[in-house]
Formats: structure tokens, sequence, C-alpha cells
């Protein structure tokens, strides 16, 4: 992504702190280093289903779809204990032996403080399931869902995964709660309408319109990017919240946005339905996620995907996979990129078997490989 002035990267997710605080950053500012990410976003729209050949028009009023989607949207506050040390750990490097850091240190580091945030999410069963974004809810002590019949309940995480940013929490009531289901985001076209809804600066259940702009955006933020683009306004509090399609189907969950103050801009990025109900679901099976590894370091090559270092020790090097091979295809599939590569594999249970088309010295060759579990912050 472009440095130049304008565009920082935002997750939106308003953190208000108490005194002496104002917003802690969360660990992958400082890592991102040129984007500044706040927390959780949202975004509107609304698709509108068209024979092909007539221009897509927006509707005559959103109301029949806000009343009948809005009570599946949830607010989320929580609250998370920080000690100071973790605030001074996030200092960046060249402040931190400053008069200014040496002072932070004194005042805060022995400090204990309790940061409070707002996010949003929905509701996909009656039972209470919710979905919002990991950044959200991820290191949260306490969790409180705010109902838009004004019913406030306490919540708990089932699961999250931290490369897609998505969590599924909990609440308990004594009847069924309105819900909302999935559309699928692989037939969302660039100009559809979409609605979003959520808490944008904790003001409680919001919405807004506008279309899709783009497809498969990579903001850099891990080997899974695929977001959609809108340009519906969605601003920090929204993280979490659905995007709908004309149906009323959930076709995106609000993530981040581009803006060079924090506030919506007309760029926002939303994940597919099609990745999120996946990881949903086997959030629900497992309480995590299990993704297939190789140990290998790729980069894009011509033809294929370039072996530039093999692991000692893992999965790839077990099975003679060689630094120089150049991977044209998984199980048959072509593969003509290393993100293609990773997610690929990512998909496969740990455990078991694929089958690589590899080219070695211009000879082309199939290795059978078994897949391993990927570690924390492994690349391939």
């Amino acid at each position: 992504m472009s440095s130049g002035g304008f565009t920082s990267l935002f997750c939106v997710a308003l953190r208000e702190t108490l005194p002496l605080m104002t917003r802690r950053p969360t660990r992958s500012v400082w890592q991102a280093r040129n984007l500044v990410l706040t927390l959780a976003l949202m975004v509107s729209g609304c698709a509108m289903v068209s024979d092909g050949a007539a221009a897509r028009s927006a509707p005559d009023s959103f109301s029949p779809l806000v009343k009948r989607v809005l009570p599946a949207v949830v607010n989320i506050a929580v609250t998370e204990t920080v000690s100071g040390g973790d605030v001074i750990a996030e200092l960046p490097p060249e402040l931190r032996d400053t008069p200014l850091g040496r002072e932070f240190r004194r005042r805060f580091g022995n400090r204990r403080e309790q940061m409070q945030g707002a996010g949003s999410g929905f509701i996909i069963e009656g039972s209470g399931l919710i979905v919002t974004n990991n950044h959200v809810v991820g290191h949260a002590d306490r969790i409180v869902v705010s109902l838009t019949d004004g019913r406030q309940l306490p919540a708990r995480v089932l699961g999250s995964d931290e490369l897609t940013d998505i969590a599924v929490i909990k609440v308990e009531t004594p009847g069924p709660l309105p819900y909302v289901t999935w559309g699928d985001s692989r037939r969302v076209e660039v100009g559809d309408w979409i609605l979003a809804a959520g808490n944008p600066f904790g003001l409680g259940g919001s919405v807004t319109a506008g279309i899709v702009s783009a497809e498969g955006r990579d903001l850099g933020s891990g080997p899974f990017d695929n977001f959609l683009q809108l340009d519906a306004p969605i601003n920090p509090g929204n993280s979490g919240g659905p995007i709908f399609n004309m149906a009323g189907e959930v076709v995106g969950v609000s993530t981040a946005i581009v803006s060079p103050s924090g506030g919506s801009v007309g760029i926002g990025f939303a994940i597919p339905s099609e990745i999120v109900s996946h990881i949903v679901a086997q959030l629900l099976e497992r309480g995590r996620i299990d993704r297939g590894w190789l140990g290998v370091s790729v980069q894009d090559g011509d033809p294929g995907v370039l072996i530039a270092g093999v692991e000692r020790g893992s999965p790839a090097a077990r099975a003679g996979i060689r630094p120089g091979d150049a991977v044209l295809a998984v199980n048959g599939e072509h593969i003509d990129t290393s993100r293609g590569l990773i997610r690929t594999v990512a998909a496969v249970p740990p455990g078991n078997d694929v089958r690589l088309s590899i080219r070695r010295q211009g000879r082309d060759m199939d290795i059978p490989v078994t897949v391993g579990k990927r570690p924390p912050e492994s690349a391939g």
C-alpha cells in the first residue's frame, strides 16, 4: 500500500481508556510500521439483483431491509486489563530511550490499567451465537453484548482466529434471538449495493449503504488477505459488524478502513462470507483453526511458485522438496502465486497427504507430501 501522505490503514474498534491513557494501539501497529492500525470498522451498501442487461439502481428505501436485519446486529463492549509493561513494550523503538520514553516508563511502568473498547457483531443462531472480529474480543477480560431491545448480556469467547481476525462469542438467553444467515460472497460483483450495520463510535445500532468498490484486496496484513473493498461509511466501533446484500444475507464482516484521520473517507474493507463462514464452522467444532503447513519459504516464479528455502525437519524436507523447485500444481490444481500455494496448503487438514507437481531443473515430477500443522507466525 502506498505510504504517500494520504493513506494509513486503520482497524476500527474504538478504544477508550481510563485517565492518563488515551488509545492503546494493537500489537500489529508497531509491526506494520507504515500503517496505523486502530480497531475495527464496518462498511455498508446494498446489492441489487438485475438481469445483467439493465443498469442497477438504488431502492426507493432501505427501510424494509433494515427492519428485517437490524434486530440481529449487536453492540459489543469489552474491558481489558493491561500492565504498564505491556504498554511500554509497544512504544516505538525510537522513543524508548528518549526523555519522553523514560518519563512514560516512570509513570506507567508499575501500573495496571483497564481499557474499554467497543465493537460490533451479529447473531447467526437463535441460541445466542455471535460473530465478530478477533481484535474486538481477543484480549478481553469482560464482554457485554447489547441487543436492539435494550438487553445487556455477558458473553464468552467460544473460539477465535487471529490470522483471519474472526471470533465467535455466545450469550445465554431464556428464549431464541433474531438471527441472520450467510450469503455467498463469491456471487458479489463490483458495483453491487450493500448495507452495513454496527456500532460506530459507540453510538449504537447504525446502518450505512454503499457499493462494492473492488474485490480481492490484499492489505499486507497476512497471507490470507482477500478483502472486499466498500465505499459505505464505516468508522471506529464498526469492527465485526455485518455487510448485507439486498436479500438480507451476510456477505462480509467489516474489519478495516483506509483513512488519514481514523474516520471514514469511503474506503473500507470486509472479510468475505466465503472465508468467515468456514472459519466459524471450524471454531464451533474445535474452538481453534488447524492449518496445513509445508515448512518452505516461497516466491512468485515463472512458471509456478519458486521454493526459496526449506526448513530443516519440515514436511517439505522429509518429502524431498528442494530450494529451486517450482511448484506448478497441488493435487492437480494449478498454482501460479505464492499466496495461492499458502492458502491451498493451509486448507488441507494436518496429517493429510497432498501431491505437489513440481519442475526441477527442467524436469516435471510429482512428489507426495504429508502436510504438517502450521505453527504460529509461520510463512508457508
